[in-house]
């Protein structure tokens, strides 16, 4: 298939094509996601903040917990905002700046989603294996096992 006379997913997103009918729409969006920034940097920082004064919860989790909450802090301060802009941007018919932002925004989010997940995934398997091993579970969640599987994240 030959596809060089179409445009691009970015392309076509950040044209006046598609922004014109959407205006409105994306100004509320943008303002909602505003919002949504907010309360994850507050939220998460919030988070961090409580992990750190908390000193009864097991290290390795406690890593964990960090990574989940430190990811999501970076969703608040890079992809939400970088999508604000992106939209904004096509608002104002800056379509240079739309494109640089919606490029980021997607190359942050399919960084940051990931790993979101798989921490969270972490976790689930962290606690069955609380449930699971009992007394043993000490001895085999360590924190340097834990931060191997951070890294790998």
């Amino acid at each position: 298939m030959n596809f060089t006379g179409a445009k691009t997913g970015l392309q076509f997103r950040c044209s006046a094509t598609w922004a014109n009918g959407i205006l409105k729409e994306l100004i509320c969006l943008s303002a909602f996601n505003i919002f949504l920034s907010i309360t994850a940097v507050l939220g998460n920082i919030l988070i961090l903040v409580a992990l750190h004064k908390v000193s009864s919860l097991h290290p390795p989790s406690k890593v964990l917990f960090r990574c989940l909450a430190t990811t999501d802090l970076c969703v608040g301060l890079i992809t939400e905002p970088l999508s604000v802009v992106s939209w904004m941007s096509a608002t104002h018919a800056q379509w240079k700046l739309c494109r640089y932002t919606a490029f980021s925004t997607v190359i942050a989010g399919y960084i940051l989603t990931p790993v979101s997940l798989l921490t969270a995934s972490a976790i689930s398997v962290d606690r069955l294996l609380a449930l699971f091993l009992g007394l043993r579970y000490r001895q085999v969640v360590t924190l340097k096992r834990t931060y191997v599987i951070v890294v790998l994240f």
